[in-house]
């Protein structure tokens, strides 16, 4: 396996990560909606690297994973405290890329990233906008049961398939 693989399967199985997973997905067991599970973080980190690879942006594929696994890290806090999950997922991936072994400079991307996925991001040639919109194009509102209890706004809604 190589290193690149490897540290995403760190981030996979690390306590840490694996501890704050289990604190959304006990958040938003009743949640009937948009969950924020390792199967959204997964589907954010193919359609983000999808991109990539599209726009020839040219950005390695285990920093992107990294970021979109972690992107929704710090939810639970949210639930719990009223704490803006973005910020709270970037203090928590800090830790989490150094056990990795992440270099200082790849941490500061992705924490970038996970700190900017809840705003709309203009530049989009960044890893910030990658998260930001593969994050919003993961959802499927058009085919949502739950849709009419959704608190997003209709224009946030992905009410198509967009290619």
């Amino acid at each position: 396996m190589d290193i690149r693989a490897d540290r995403i399967n760190r981030i996979l199985k690390n306590k840490d990560f694996i501890m704050y997973q289990k604190e959304n997905d006990n958040c938003e067991a009743s949640r009937e909606f948009c969950r924020h599970n390792l199967q959204h973080s997964l589907d954010v980190a193919r359609i983000a690297y999808i991109l990539n690879l599209e726009n020839s942006l040219g950005f390695k594929k285990d920093i992107i994973y990294a970021a979109a696994l972690l992107h929704d890290i710090g939810r639970w806090k949210q639930y719990k405290e009223g704490v803006p999950h973005n910020l709270t997922g970037a203090q928590i991936a800090k830790t989490i890329l150094s056990d990795c072994e992440y270099e200082d400079s790849e941490t500061q991307a992705i924490i970038n990233a996970i700190a900017r996925h809840c705003d709309k991001v203009e530049e989009s040639d960044t890893l910030d906008y990658l998260i930001f919109f593969a994050d919003k194009k993961s959802r499927s509102c058009f085919a949502c049961h739950a849709a009419q209890q959704c608190k997003w706004s209709n224009d946030k809604k992905n009410h198509i398939i967009t290619l």
